[in-house]
């Protein structure tokens, strides 16, 4: 058996963090549906979580996966057995032998804190990291218990300033530091690019599934929790706010920015395929919808995917394959899989498949 010519079934996990997790378990069919904390799934990581050796797991945020062959271990293990199978040779020469890509499901109880992401640049100088954070949200479902409906923070309003910013930070008044930015209400089906130093919060009661760059870095908008020494805290605070891009606009231009419009880039009797995020907003990676009723062969790129089954049922196949899929289901799909061709269930099936940098399906569609 090629293990590498097999999708790979991922195991379900959720992350220690805020405040949050009942809509993962409710996407899930976990009874009953509870925030306990765990409000973020790693779906497909190789990415550890910033904080992971307090937390006393060094490979905290590390995906796990059940091989062909029926062993788990981590995803990261299953590469690095064979990374040019795994990953792919492009992948691997552009890339190197990480994933490039992280996949979250994430549900916000509460309003999450301002914050941004450093670029790759600002990252390697301020961090030590190979990755910024450029991410992406794709809003799949919303609590209707929330005090007010559900919204999100997103970019600088026309009128705020660096001046403006620095003055909350030194204030310690981080609903000042919120004015400055748009508040967008959400609706299921939005799809929103926040780029690197874009100025953000999810609100409470949003449901997204977050594609973004392989990385844990995020820079908040108040003052460290513990005092500094004066000069200490001083570079602290020029790191902050250097992160931070201060190109604000008008409420629509902002959404013309950053609420991007899916695109159909294929379709037939079988459903469609729509670009959900791609090469437009980033070289980083992107990720598609595939809503089926009908027979229908995935796209293949040379390079591996991460897909997590947003609804229905269906049956994968291949040569040397066949998964039954439900909602909820998450695979990894090895750069070197064997074709593979997707039979809905009665009622269709809907899913998201996300691609590493450099990936640009739709020369997969039009070669």
């Amino acid at each position: 058996m090629n293990l590498y010519e097999i999708p790979w079934r991922l195991v379900p996990n959720k992350i220690v963090r805020y405040p949050g997790g009942r809509e993962i378990d409710r996407f899930r069919g976990v009874e009953p549906p509870l925030d306990d904390g765990r409000p973020e799934a790693w779906v497909g990581s190789d990415t550890r979580t910033v904080n992971a050796e307090e937390k006393g797991d060094p490979n905290d945020g590390c995906a796990r996966c059940i091989l062909p062959d029926g062993r788990e271990c981590y995803l990261f293990e299953a590469v690095a057995e064979n990374p040019s199978a795994a990953l792919g040779a492009r992948h691997i020469a552009l890339n190197g032998e990480r994933l490039g890509l992280l996949v979250k499901l994430l549900d916000s109880q509460n309003q999450l804190g301002l914050q941004t992401h450093p670029t790759r640049p600002y990252a390697k100088e301020h961090f030590g990291s190979d990755y910024g954070k450029e991410e992406s949200w794709y809003v799949i479902g919303l609590r209707e218990d929330t005090e007010e409906p559900p919204y999100v923070l997103m970019g600088f309003r026309e009128d705020a300033s660096r001046e403006r910013f620095e003055a909350g930070y030194d204030a310690g008044d981080i609903r000042a530091m919120e004015a400055c930015c748009h508040k967008v209400p959400v609706q299921t089906g939005d799809l929103f690019f926040i780029a690197a130093g874009v100025p953000h919060a999810i609100g409470p009661g949003c449901f997204v599934v977050e594609v973004q760059e392989p990385s844990d870095i995020t820079v908040g908008a108040g003052k460290p929790r513990s005092p500094l020494p004066p000069e200490e805290a001083e570079a602290y605070k020029q790191r902050l706010l250097g992160c931070y891009l201060y190109n604000g606009c008008g409420y629509e231009e902002n959404l013309r920015r950053y609420r991007i419009p899916p695109r159909v880039i294929r379709s037939g009797e079988w459903g469609r395929e729509s670009l959900l995020i791609g090469p437009e907003q980033t070289s980083y990676f992107s990720f598609t919808r595939l809503d089926a009723s009908g027979e229908v062969e995935l796209l293949r790129t040379g390079f591996l995917q991460v897909a997590v089954v947003l609804e229905g049922s269906g049956r994968l196949e291949g040569a040397h394959t066949s998964l039954e899929l439900k909602k909820a289901d998450e695979l990894f799909i090895p750069a070197s899989a064997e074709p593979l061709r997707l039979f809905p269930g009665n009622h269709g099936i809907s899913l998201v498949l996300c691609n590493p940098g450099s990936v640009d399906v739709r020369r997969a569609v039009h070669p």
